[in-house]
């Protein structure tokens, strides 16, 4: 429950007390806590007018229009103040649907939420959205998303959604934009990191996790809010890889690879928010897309949330796409394509002034109007933000950065490590090693990745966490600027650990690149530092994969740690000397060339790989990753279910650790239908477990398989479990040689 400061004034609901503008003798059903959401939801439609339920569906930016200072344009500083004058000027007395752009202290919220319901007519409370792709502000840093879904681990999804989830409520948000349900299939794209990575099915599951994280089972609480995935739908796959370009693909590919991603979070994690992407599809932008928003999303799925607009989408069916001729025909389109709010689009006087129009001469149904209200009004409802609007101002100091979440952000930055080689097995190291040089730009920084300032948090850099995990060794540092000095430090050294990789400013969102070579000057001091002849063991902290072929080829050891949050440098040292073992595994395919993209692991078997100068197999595999620690994969059964039964496919497997060590595996399971109306993947994931094992003990996996994640969308349109023969790969990457099969008969 909230537990909020009482205003001493109006009705009492819940935990507290507001006046609302509207004076009554008796409580409108709307106020009243007991009654169900959606008849309080018709209740307060039913009295509003139709400036009020325009108003529902515009963001307010809040730092830079409701407080005196800011420490940056979307920011309030920590002390400031609300200004109810700058209130008064921007809402009127007629309310507001969000605010965004704020990241306000809890009094900072209280203050204002106070304040709005006090001077709209039916004390219609705000919505506090903000930015928690994988932290909320200064609070917690944990891994980039890219690391989450390395960790192959569900529950570890789940405590991370409610983790940022609680830090950002304990401030009066309700609302996070995360988390982000693209699939990473164009590696140029800069935005890669906020991904779980190219498989539609690994990403439905992260997702569901992330999102029942943070809503929990009721989003009437202190500690729970409203998830947003995004950018639905395709973002990932832009032509080119420059964000917001073209997607090409049919309805098909769409259906059965693209929107299976977002999939499981709307319909089983029950999402209350998605964001409509910038982009479009075969020629028509996804937010003038009723098919995408009305059809699949609502009729099809059933999501009762609202959908917001990424950040000037709509605007963009007016200046870029040209489908709509003025500002007032793209944000009428959008809402009666089944947009429910704009985000910064147009200046709040032409986007409400637009809806206001089209409305009343009957080119905005008044239908779509009240849909997109009651998808505001009812998220607001179900957060409680009518009955208990402000929240206990002593909760942030008890959740914030607590001592439990830090420990997940570790958890998920050791899981995330993943060793893709490791020659003659040089790693662990051993800090009886005398001397160790740590070269390179990413050696001495903590490198978080998009959405995430690098001065928040401990920021322990790779560095430190040597020298720390190391402290009877002589440990040399130098950033390789001067490729002469770091040649004679990893001369005088006995191993040479090499930090390279990526920064904000070349990855993250608007940070596409043409090629995906190690950036700057790296490729030259990687081979000057193998040219010393030491044993080099490469650290990689980037956002996406990266082609580094020569690296393969001539160095140790390459651990690719992704942006590991506030501990990483702690936990790729500890891999590095052997206090973790490595399970990460990759969920993004390393390509040889750019010349080989696209390079996903599950493309359609009549893809020809072969070029001239290039076989077109991958650097690393989708699901790639070694451990200290060696499995062994046995006795592989497949039951299909009794023909007409609508049960599961059970596929179970004996997995061994044949080491010395205890360690993780991930255990992968793919399938692939021989024959099928449409042609399908040579291969695609549909279960996986992230297992621990000691020394030689054995465990059995059993994976279940709904038989619905086996139809195809096929060329009727129309969704098909189709009988045949279907072959079933399963073991420690998406290369997988133990095989068997099962018959599906109708």
């Amino acid at each position: 429950m909230l537990v909020c400061m009482g205003l001493g004034l109006g009705y009492g609901f819940g935990y507290a007390q507001v006046q609302y503008g509207e004076a009554s003798t008796t409580m409108p059903l709307f106020r009243n806590a007991d009654a169900p959401i959606e008849a309080r939801v018709e209740d307060l439609l039913g009295r509003m007018t139709v400036e009020e339920k325009i108003r529902q569906l515009d963001l307010y930016a809040g730092a830079k229009d409701l407080v005196d200072k800011q420490s940056d344009e979307t920011h309030a500083a920590q002390d400031a103040v609300f200004v109810q004058e700058k209130a008064e000027r921007l809402f009127g007395d007629i309310g507001v649907g969000a605010i965004h752009d704020l990241y306000p202290t809890p009094q900072q919220s209280n203050a204002i939420q106070k304040w709005v319901i006090a001077h709209n007519r039916l004390g219609i409370p705000a919505l506090f959205i903000e930015e928690a792709l994988h932290g909320f502000n200064t609070g917690t840093v944990f891994p980039a998303p890219l690391n989450l879904s390395a960790t192959w681990d569900r529950d570890l999804a789940q405590r991370t959604g409610a983790a940022i989830a609680a830090e950002a409520r304990s401030t009066g948000v309700g609302m996070i934009l995360a988390p982000v349900l693209d699939l990473a299939r164009e590696p140029r794209w800069g935005r890669v990191e906020e991904d779980f990575g190219e498989d539609p099915y690994l990403t439905g599951q992260m997702g569901l996790a992330y999102v029942r994280g943070a809503q929990g089972s009721s989003l009437n609480t202190d500690h729970t809010l409203v998830a947003e995935p995004k950018h639905f739908v395709a973002h990932g796959s832009p032509e080119g890889g420059t964000n917001t370009s073209p997607v090409h693909m049919g309805e098909r590919e769409l259906r059965m690879v693209m929107l299976r991603g977002f999939e499981p979070a709307i319909r089983e994690g029950r999402a209350m928010g998605v964001m409509a992407a910038y982009h479009e599809i075969d020629g028509i932008p996804v937010t003038a897309d009723p098919l995408l928003l009305k059809q699949i999303l609502r009729n099809e799925w059933g999501f009762k949330g609202f959908v917001l607009s990424d950040l000037g989408a709509i605007e963009r069916l007016y200046g870029a796409h040209h489908v709509a001729a003025t500002p007032r025909d793209a944000a009428c389109m959008a809402i009666h394509s089944g947009v429910d709010m704009q985000f910064y689009d147009f200046d709040h006087t032409t986007f409400q002034n637009a809806l206001a129009y089209c409305v009343h001469n009957g080119t905005l149904p008044m239908e779509d109007l009240d849909r997109a209200v009651r998808s505001v009004l009812r998220v607001k409802f179900t957060l409680g933000l009518f009955d208990h609007p402000l929240i206990d101002t002593a909760l942030h100091a008890k959740v914030y950065r607590s001592p439990k979440h830090l420990a997940i952000s570790l958890q998920s930055a050791r899981e995330s490590m993943t060793l893709l080689k490791n020659d003659g097995n040089i790693l662990p190291l051993s800090c009886s090693l005398r001397h160790l040089a740590v070269i390179g730009p990413n050696a001495n920084v903590a490198r978080y990745g998009d959405y995430e300032e690098e001065s928040n948090g401990l920021h322990i850099s790779m560095l430190d966490g040597i020298r720390k995990m190391c402290p009877q060794s002589d440990v040399l540092f130098d950033d390789g600027k001067n490729l002469s000095t770091a040649v004679a430090n990893v001369q005088a050294s006995d191993v040479a650990i090499l930090g390279l990789g990526e920064r904000q400013g070349i990855s993250g969102e608007g940070f596409d690149r043409s090629s995906l070579d190690l950036p700057g000057n790296q490729e030259v001091l990687l081979e000057a530092m193998v040219a010393t002849g030491k044993p080099i063991v490469l650290v990689l902290q980037n956002g996406r994969p990266l082609t580094i072929g020569w690296a393969k080829d001539h160095v140790s050891a390459i651990l690719e740690a992704w942006y590991p949050g506030e501990f990483g440098g702690q936990a790729i040292a500890e891999t590095l000397f052997g206090e973790n073992n490595p399970a990460g595994r990759l969920t993004v395919t390393f390509p040889r060339s750019t010349g080989q993209l696209p390079d996903f692991y599950n493309a359609d078997p009549s893809r020809v790989r072969k070029y001239v100068d290039d076989d077109g197999q991958p650097l690393f595999p989708f699901g790639y990753g070694l451990s200290y620690s060696t499995f062994r994969y046995d006795h592989l059964t497949a039951l299909a279910p009794q023909p007409g039964s609508k049960d599961d496919v059970r596929v179970t497997v004996d997995v061994t650790n044949m080491s010395k060590r205890e360690g993780d595996e991930v255990a992968q399971l793919y399938v692939r239908e021989d024959v099928s109306s449409v042609e399908t993947p040579s291969r695609t994931l549909k279960g996986f477990e992230r297992i621990h094992l000691k020394p030689q003990e054995t465990k059995t996996v059993t994976f279940t398989v709904p038989q619905d994640e086996l139809a195809v969308w096929n060329a009727e349109r129309q969704w098909a479990i189709e009988p045949g023969h279907y072959t079933v790969w399963v073991g420690g990457s998406s290369k997988a040689t133990l095989t068997t099969g099962f018959v599906l008969k109708p």
